[in-house]
């Protein structure tokens, strides 16, 4: 934008200065050249008063005397003789004889012919030279002058655009430095209303949206909250069935259960109050944490005679991604298998290290593969439930620096992978 609003003043500075210059460089070369004409006039006027007032002898003292002037001075007489500086009789010459006076142009320059009337013999010319260079004496350095005054005018109006291109982008610097604030999190940084009404109109503009999307946030947040705090009320009944069964371990996995979504729903309640800037630890193992959901899951696959295959390198595989985010990752994704395959059907997780850090987690099963055919689309569901399992593993592996991919298994079945980024 500053390079465009220079260029634009430029060329119109330009354009400006064009149409005044060049007029008026046109008009120094005219009046040198009329300058020198009227002068050159003036010089053969005053020897053709010299011409009918005086002899020959005196004439010719008189001329050879002005010769040493600005303009040679020469004098044609009636019988052809020729006083003054010596030149050729020219036709303009002979046209003057006939009565007029008249200016004619020769070679090298411009003649100022002046007939003189009522001498006995006929009429005299008085002739005036005015050399080429004469004519434009002193045009070559006012041309200087006009070119430098045209260069300095256009570099002070280049000066002033760029100060006032400066005092506009700054502006709109600003903004998109607070654009950029709000985008990473911090909802607190606001515009400070400088430069033309409009940009001040947009800082306002930008520093209410501001503070209503931290109002929205804020009230999402709590609802979240409030949300998740009303599910402990059942939980805690359910906690009070489980203690009236009969069957130990019956009551000792459905207890297992229960604990494991009461941690989730804490997770929920404290993921929904936690600032909007707060970042979350960084980094696990994630061996540790893919082994640990396995096993939670493998007590209802073998309760659905489902063949669970867990291959977990048994080495450290630290990935730049929190517990509580990769177990949310891992649970979205196991939790489609049991969602959306007929009970007994095989599946397999499979977690390797990647060549330049991270890990892999592949989860694949022998079921009827996906169901729409926009699996990652948030929200887009074939089987009537959420859409929203995939969707939790992709962003997990994306804050990680990672991706999701998805394809068909060797069975048939479906087949996720999930990159995860290395610390």
């Amino acid at each position: 934008m500053s390079r465009r609003l220079t260029l634009l003043v430029a060329a119109t500075t330009s354009l400006v200065l064009l149409a005044f210059l060049m007029p008026l460089a046109l008009l120094v070369r005219t009046v040198a050249a009329d300058r020198a004409m009227s002068s050159a006039t003036i010089a053969a006027e005053s020897a053709a008063a010299l011409v009918s007032t005086l002899d020959r002898p005196a004439l010719a003292l008189a001329l050879e005397r002005a010769g040493t002037g600005q303009w040679p001075v020469t004098v044609f007489l009636p019988d052809g003789d020729v006083l003054g500086r010596p030149a050729d009789r020219s036709p303009a010459v002979d046209l003057a004889a006939r009565g007029g006076s008249i200016t004619a142009q020769a070679r090298g320059g411009r003649e100022v012919l002046v007939a003189v009337q009522g001498l006995p013999e006929g009429t005299a010319v008085v002739r005036a030279f005015v050399p080429d260079a004469a004519l434009t004496r002193g045009v070559a350095r006012a041309w200087l002058i006009l070119a430098g005054l045209g260069v300095v005018l256009l570099g002070m109006s280049l000066a002033v655009a760029r100060r006032m291109a400066r005092s506009l982008i700054r502006p709109t610097h600003d903004l998109a430095a607070v654009s950029h604030r709000l985008a990473a999190g911090e909802l607190d940084a606001r515009a400070r209303p400088e430069g033309p009404a409009e940009f001040r109109e947009v800082s306002a503009a930008l520093n209410h949206l501001a503070g209503r999307i931290t109002e929205l946030l804020a009230q999402e947040r709590e609802a979240a909250a409030d949300l998740s705090h009303r599910l402990r009320t059942p939980l805690t009944a359910l906690r009070l069935e489980i203690e009236d069964l009969s069957d130990p371990d019956e009551a000792a996995r459905v207890g297992a259960t229960v604990d494991e979504l009461e941690r989730a729903v804490t997770q929920v309640i404290a993921d929904a109050r936690r600032p909007a800037r707060a970042t979350a630890p960084d980094g696990c193992d994630a061996g540790e944490v893919v082994a640990e959901r396995v096993r939670f899951w493998t007590v209802l696959a073998d309760d659905q005679d489902r063949r669970l295959t867990a291959l977990v390198s048994p080495a450290p595989l630290p990935v730049a991604l929190n517990r509580d985010d990769l177990s949310a990752g891992v649970d979205a994704l196991l939790g489609n298998v049991f969602a959306h395959t007929p009970e007994g059907t095989a599946f397999t997780v499979c977690l390797e290290p990647l060549a330049g850090g991270g890990a892999r987690l592949t989860v694949s099963d022998e079921g009827p593969g996906f169901a729409t055919s926009r699996p990652l689309e948030r929200g887009a569901s074939g089987s009537g439930s959420t859409g929203l399992g995939l969707d939790i593993a992709r962003r997990a592996a994306e804050s990680s620096g990672g991706r999701l991919t998805i394809g068909r298994s060797e069975q048939g079945g479906a087949l996720v992978v999930l990159d995860l980024g290395g610390p």
